[in-house]
């Protein structure tokens, strides 16, 4: 087992659930990240599961990815095994529902926005902060601008400033914000609504909803490559995750 995701995936009555579960911040580091995904492929092998409850341990949900490994020469592999995992769960069979407190951001946030549907905490932040460190979100730039509005990505990617539960209530980004206490409970309860259902039902519902998988998964595997190519060649990437890890403030050349 990762020290990062909770046991193997369950499944009972329909309902798989995966916990991601490095508390305090539940940082998604590769390891967590390919944990993750052999979860979701072991769970979508189950002919009678019908909805996914994807939920953290601790205070917040995930602070995002682990700066370290952004740095060359490990950006290489993260980005690309980071968006296989958003895709796995944008493009999972069955529908996905995410249940989310305290703090959403960076690549949690990515992760969550691949889901079907949220439910948020009063706690609850999103944001994608990598603007100030040099570099960007891949996932949040293919799928806000699907989710909510382009203007509205365009304000989390360009700004770094981040979204309260309630905002993001309003924007379309989650579905419920309840009392945090409350969060898990009403995301079963909402999953456990479609568990009612036929699986090949919603199979075809979310393929319906979705689109393609395919396309999804080239569309961020473009920016991926965007990532990888062009971002990553910029002094001020490095420079802006370096100072991050340094704590200390970027100093940008702008090139």
């Amino acid at each position: 087992m990762a020290d990062n995701i909770s046991d193997a995936p369950v499944i009972s009555d329909g309902l798989g659930r995966v916990v991601l579960d490095h508390p305090p911040l539940n940082i998604l580091t590769r390891a967590a990240l390919a944990e993750l995904r052999a979860s979701l492929a072991r769970l979508a092998e189950e002919p009678e599961l019908r909805a996914v409850l994807l939920t953290a341990t601790g205070k917040h949900f995930s602070a995002g990815a682990d700066v370290g490994e952004h740095l060359p020469p490990g950006y290489v592999e993260l980005i690309p095994e980071f968006l296989d995992t958003v895709a796995d769960i944008a493009g999972f069979p069955v529908p996905v529902v995410a249940a989310v407190r305290g703090r959403c951001l960076g690549g949690g946030f990515e992760l969550v926005l691949g889901a079907d549907l949220i439910v948020a905490g009063e706690s609850a932040v999103f944001g994608q902060p990598e603007i100030m460190l040099g570099v960007l979100p891949p996932a949040t730039c293919v799928l806000l601008p699907k989710l909510a509005s382009p203007s509205l990505a365009a304000e989390v990617v360009f700004t770094g400033d981040v979204l309260d539960a309630d905002r993001a209530l309003t924007t379309g980004i989650v579905n419920r914000v309840v009392p945090d206490a409350d969060v898990e409970t009403e995301a079963e309860d909402l999953a456990r609504r479609m568990t009612r259902h036929s699986a090949a039902a919603l199979r075809v519902g979310k393929r319906m909803l979705r689109g393609d998988p395919g396309d999804l998964r080239a569309e961020l595997r473009e920016a991926g490559r965007l990532y990888d190519e062009e971002l990553m060649a910029t002094a001020d990437a490095v420079e802006g995750l370096t100072a991050f890890l340094e704590k200390r403030k970027p100093e940008w050349t702008h090139r």
